[in-house]
This record gives C-alpha cells, sequence and structure tokens, in this order.
C-alpha cells in the first residue's frame, strides 16, 4: 500500500479546521447509532449518508471532486486482493462444511468437554470451530448457542460461560485466514495476509494462554450440577449421520497451515484449499456434481429439523460474502473522501501531537480503534478508520505496517463485541443471551489483546522496524513544535 500520496498532493490538499473535520465524524456516530440502535438497519446506509455529508463539508472546504473521487478510487483499490481472497473464503466455507471437513473439526471438539474443565474446553472448541469457519458470529450462532445450553445444564453461570465462548470465537475470527476482518486489516493497510496472521500470534496467544488459565481456574472452583452432555452427544450423532466423519479430513486444513507456514501466497494457497473442500465434497461425502457447483454460489444448506445443526451446516458460498464485500466499499469510499479531502491529515496531526514515542503512537492506535467501535458501532470501522489514519505515521517512524494492522486487530477485532451498541455486543446478546456489560468482565481475551499491544508498544517487544529509518523534514518539524 502507498501512503505517502499525502505528501506528494500536499500542494493541492486543502488544510481543514479541526472544527470542520468533525462534523463528518460526528455525523457519522449519531447517524450509525440513530439508524442501527432505532431502525436496526445495517451499516450500509448511514455511511452513505456520512459519505455525502463528508463530501459536502470537502467543497466547503475548497475540495474539488475529481480530487475526491480520485481519492474514492485510491481507497477501494487497495482493498481489491482482501475482495478476491473473500469471495474464495466463501467457497472454502461451502466446501469444507459439505466436505465434512468443517464437521469433522467439530465433532472432535466436542469430545474434549469435561465438568471441571468446561470453560477451557468450551473456549477451545469455539476456537476450532470459528478458526474453520473464520466467522465469530457464525461460531457463536451454532456452537456457542449449544455450548450455552451445556454451561445452563451444568449449573455455571451463563456470563461466564458466555465469556469463555467470545474468547474463543473471537480467536478465530482473528487469526483466521477465512476471516473477514483478519483479511480486511492486512488488505487496508497493505500487509501480506499470512504475514499478517504470523505476526499477531505473538500477541493473540500469549493472551489466550493466560486467559485459558483464568478459565481453569475458576472451573476448578465452581461447583457444577445436572448434566448437559446429552445435547453434545445428540449434535455429534447428527454430524455422524450427515456426514462422513473421518481424522483424515484434517489433513485439508493441516495443508493450509502448511502452506502458510511456508508463505505461499494467500490467493494461490486458499484456492488449493478451495479445491480441496471441493474434491472432498465430491468423492468422500458423495454430493452429486451439480450441487457441488452451486455450494460454490450460493453455499451449503441443510434442512435437518435441528436449529442447531442447521444453522451450524448453512453458511458459505459467494453469495454469502457479498454484504461484506458492499460495506468495504462504502466505508472505503467515506474513508477515501476524509483522506482526499484532508480531514485525516488534521486528526493525525492533532492526535500525533500525544504520540511522541512508538509506545504512545501504538496506545494511541488502540485508543482510535476502541473509540471506533463505541461512536462507530461497528468492527470494520474500527478496522479501517485507523489503520488509513495511521499507516503514513508508521512508514514515517521506519515501523513496518504489519505494526499496525496487528493493532487495529488487537483493539479494533477484540473489543468489538464488549459495546453493546455495537452490531458485535447487540449480535452476542441475541444470540447467547448475556448482554456484553455482563460477560464483557470474562471475555479475558478480548479484554488482555489491546493490554498487550500497548505493553509491547512501550516495551518495544516483538516491534518491527524497517532496516533503514525514513527521514521527514515536515514531520521533524511538526514533532518539534508539539514538544
Amino acid at each position: 500500500m502507498s501512503t505517502d500520496h499525502f505528501d506528494k498532493e500536499d500542494h493541492e490538499t486543502p488544510r481543514p479546521s479541526l472544527k470542520a473535520t468533525m462534523i463528518p465524524i460526528v455525523f457519522m456516530a449519531a447517524s450509525l447509532g440513530f439508524f442501527i440502535g432505532y431502525f436496526e438497519t445495517d451499516p450500509h446506509l448511514p455511511l452513505f449518508l456520512s459519505a455525502i455529508v463528508a463530501t459536502g463539508v470537502a467543497f466547503a472546504t475548497g475540495s474539488r471532486w475529481k480530487h475526491l473521487e480520485a481519492g474514492i478510487m485510491r481507497s477501494i483499490g487497495l482493498t481489491t486482493q482482501a475482495i478476491v481472497i473473500l469471495l474464495i473464503i466463501g467457497t472454502i466455507i461451502g466446501y469444507w462444511i459439505a466436505g465434512g471437513i468443517v464437521p469433522t473439526m467439530i465433532y472432535y471438539g466436542l469430545s474434549m468437554l469435561a465438568p471441571d474443565y468446561f470453560l477451557v474446553a468450551a473456549c477451545l472448541i469455539c476456537c476450532v470451530v470459528s478458526l474453520a469457519g473464520g466467522n465469530a458470529w457464525t461460531a457463536a450462532g451454532t456452537i456457542g448457542i449449544a455450548l450455552m445450553g451445556v454451561g445452563e445444564g451444568l449449573g455455571l453461570n451463563p456470563a461466564i460461560v458466555a465469556g469463555a465462548v467470545i474468547s474463543g470465537v473471537y480467536f478465530g475470527d482473528k487469526i483466521s485466514p477465512l476471516s473477514e476482518t483478519t483479511n480486511m486489516a492486512a488488505g487496508v493497510v497493505g500487509v501480506n495476509l499470512f504475514e499478517h496472521i504470523r505476526y499477531m500470534l505473538y500477541t493473540t496467544v500469549p493472551a489466550l494462554v493466560v486467559a485459558l488459565v483464568l478459565y481453569t481456574i475458576i472451573g476448578l472452583n465452581m461447583t457444577t450440577s445436572g448434566d448437559g452432555t446429552a445435547q453434545v452427544d445428540a449434535l455429534q450423532s447428527s454430524l455422524d449421520e450427515l456426514f462422513t466423519i473421518s481424522p483424515w479430513l484434517l489433513l485439508v486444513p493441516a495443508a493450509v497451515i502448511v502452506m502458510m507456514v511456508k508463505k505461499v501466497p494467500a490467493i494461490p494457497a486458499l484456492a488449493v484449499g478451495s479445491l480441496m473442500g471441493f474434491i472432498c465434497t465430491i468423492v468422500i461425502q458423495g454430493v452429486p456434481l451439480d450441487e457441488s457447483f452451486t455450494i460454490f454460489v450460493e453455499g451449503y444448506a441443510v434442512d435437518t429439523g435441528n436449529v442447531t445443526v442447521d444453522d451450524l451446516l448453512t453458511n458459505g458460498g459467494v453469495n454469502a460474502m457479498m454484504w461484506t464485500v458492499s460495506l468495504i466499499i462504502i466505508a472505503m469510499s467515506f474513508g477515501g473522501i476524509l483522506e482526499a479531502a484532508g480531514f485525516f491529515r488534521t486528526i493525525v496531526e492533532s492526535l500525533l501531537k500525544l504520540a511522541k514515542t512508538t509506545g504512545s503512537l501504538i496506545a494511541t492506535t488502540v485508543a482510535t480503534s476502541m473509540t471506533a467501535n463505541v461512536v462507530g458501532c461497528d468492527q470494520y470501522l474500527s478496522i479501517i478508520l485507523p489503520a488509513r489514519m495511521y499507516a503514513n505515521e508508521f512508514q514515517r517512524r521506519s515501523l513496518k505496517l504489519r505494526n499496525l494492522s496487528r493493532t487495529v486487530e488487537d483493539a479494533g477485532t477484540m473489543t468489538s463485541p464488549l459495546v453493546p451498541w455495537n452490531t458485535c455486543g447487540a449480535f452476542m446478546f441475541a444470540t447467547l443471551g448475556v448482554s456484553a456489560f455482563s460477560y464483557a468482565p470474562y471475555a479475558f481475551l478480548a479484554l488482555l489483546s489491546p493490554l498487550f499491544a500497548i505493553l509491547y508498544g512501550f516495551t518495544g517487544f516483538r516491534i518491527a522496524y524497517e532496516d533503514e529509518p525514513v527521514r521527514d523534514e515536515s514531520a521533524d518539524k511538526l514533532a518539534a513544535s508539539s514538544a
């Protein structure tokens, strides 16, 4: 990704005041809160209206449409690779379900359950399911519901069980190569997908380990009653009836992981994973060829009469990605206008007066992502906006952009379910039956990830720098003037 166009176009980019800059930002926050909170609509329309308001303010501060249009096209262009990957991921999810790969992972994951270690097992199972599907909402809305029922049968506090589920599903949503947010963060910042994932492991794995330790301590000190394992047995039986369950199917995700480790580019690696799923669908599960072709576009669907099983297995296909693709395009159009009109520059220059060190820069990025989750009401904005705002400054300070992509996920992706009025928090409440205010204290992974990001920033641990420092005299003057 090229982030030096601020300097290249500085002679023609207006310098709006902070007051003018805040108009589209405040409108965005208000419109998202109003439309999502009152009308319960998707964020597409309020974002589109925000783009119109931003355009009007940009005209008033001296921007020309040609310049704004170029900014929109440039901003959308940055996500082209991510959009292609998302479409491939849609086919992977469909074929991995139809091919029995995801059902096999769930089947064996459910066998890990034990009363004393239920919270740990629940978190790990959700990790597996979310890694397999790359979607926190799907995992929570399927296996998460089953685990909440099991926890209730064991007499556990629903808020604690929900916290373990949230930690597990967002672990996969953060680091799975199938995850929309993972691909979005890498694509918007301009970092190789697998490089982005490898670098996120430095903060995510320690946070998960600490979370698992805490769940173990809580589980060993809680008294349980009842028996909810019958629900798990029923789910395993349903999976066994619908699919050929075999540990050999686990070779497919293992192959994708190997390709990731070997640094195979994301698009061909994921395409191979999709092809392997297609072969498993036909050869192992015996799905007719014409139905297999339909799965490519429509995804896999099943109607067993069991709501949990149907929700668990109905997913995937190219069409399933269109909601996210359209949101990306609208959000990036809004961001492109803010950037081309000089709004981002004004915001960044104001905030960077407080960020004089690497640690404070990362802390500022974390705070911005978390604020976007609160006022923007959607996790996509908490990734896109900070990524676009701070990319140039990370490069100017010789920080590799994978630091930025990791940070926006540590703070943006992970804290989104902690905000009750965020789309993620609202979904989890509707799905798990527990409010974000109740489960937030127990969603340890979501709480720890931004703290690890800030800790690494101030200690310098696992902070990657470019080989040669980048000098920018105008930025040096800005830093000197703010000192």
